[in-house]
């Protein structure tokens, strides 16, 4: 006896049902995949998942790309051959050679310990001050070895200044911050001419010409670094080195901060370590990336990060690591 259409439409319901239940099977019998089973996929329908990043790329955005790019070595100022700097006999900074040129702005970069800080803390011996820290190589200030017995520390650190990561002011008046070192040195001109002239050097004075007998503590940590600067600046360096001078300070002040280097490198020439990709790739001319105590790359800013020369750099200034 032939099915009713009743029974037909009945029978059709209850297939229906037990193969939306069996796992692994679609409406047209088709075997789906389990994990770890491939056997029922169509691969010509399947896209492929992409493989995810280690971490999110930063896009760092390199201006002024038809400018022409700087060519180093023309005007060398500071230069390490060969250097190597350990703390009790452990290794911080391997076998770096190294060119700086005059009136330019190198930054160094690279993840935290791998000896950017104590590089640059060489080039005016203020290493000399922990104790167990050696240096082999030599470190070259206009030609001249400056870990020679008979080169003075001092008049070494004058001509190559220091500002440090946190704002260090003394304990004394914004004018006593900048006029004591040019006093202890013997300076004999015009020292209130000198300090107004430090202060507009480092885009202070017009914030504190009218309270110059405050104490410099009772600035905002933004003026207090630029009165760093400004106190190293009296003393008339040559060279101006910077650790990470903004990490401690907002999005405004570092702005000021920046804008101050970019005036100074006239006059001065900057190094400055930083953990910033955006301000070493906005602020300097050359960059070298540090690795583990090593110089990876050296090079023209633009071309680190837009074309550089080691995959390892550009995992790096792409933040694949570090």
């Amino acid at each position: 006896m032939a099915p009713t259409k009743a029974k037909r439409k009945s029978r059709r319901r209850r297939e229906n049902a037990k193969s939306a239940a069996a796992p692994g099977v679609d409406q047209k019998g088709v075997t789906l995949d389990r994990p770890g089973d491939v056997s029922g996929r169509k691969m010509e329908a399947v896209d492929p998942e992409p493989s995810a990043p280690a971490r999110p790329s930063q896009q760092v955005v390199v201006e002024n790309l038809s400018d022409p790019l700087p060519v180093a070595g023309l005007d060398v100022v500071l230069a390490t051959k060969s250097v190597s700097i350990s703390y009790s006999g452990v290794p911080a900074v391997r076998s770096v050679d190294l060119e700086i040129d005059r009136h330019m702005v190198t930054a160094i970069i690279g993840p935290s310990g791998c000896g950017k800080s104590t590089l640059l803390r060489s080039f005016n011996r203020m290493n000399d001050f922990i104790d167990g820290s050696s240096v082999e190589g030599q470190i070259l200030f206009e030609d001249i070895d400056i870990n020679a017995p008979d080169l003075d520390p001092v008049e070494l650190r004058r001509r190559i200044g220091m500002v440090f990561q946190r704002p260090n002011p003394f304990p004394k008046s914004i004018f006593e911050n900048v006029a004591w070192g040019p006093k202890v040195s013997g300076y004999s001109g015009d020292l209130e001419e000198l300090v107004e002239n430090s202060l507009r050097d480092a885009a202070l004075w017009d914030e504190v010409k009218d309270k110059l007998k405050s104490p410099g503590h009772s600035l905002s940590g933004g003026q207090q670094q630029r009165l760093c600067i400004a106190r190293a600046l009296a003393m008339s360096p040559e060279v101006l080195l910077m650790d990470e001078p903004c990490s401690a300070l907002d999005p405004i002040a570092t702005g000021r901060i920046e804008e101050l280097i970019e005036s100074l490198k006239d006059r001065y020439t900057v190094v400055i370590v930083t953990h910033n990709m955006q301000q070493a790739s906005r602020l300097s001319d050359f960059t070298l990336f540090m690795f583990q105590g090593e110089l990876i790359e050296f090079g023209p800013t633009r071309t680190m990060f837009t074309n550089p020369g080691k995959q390892q750099t550009e995992d790096y200034v792409t933040g694949r690591f570090g």
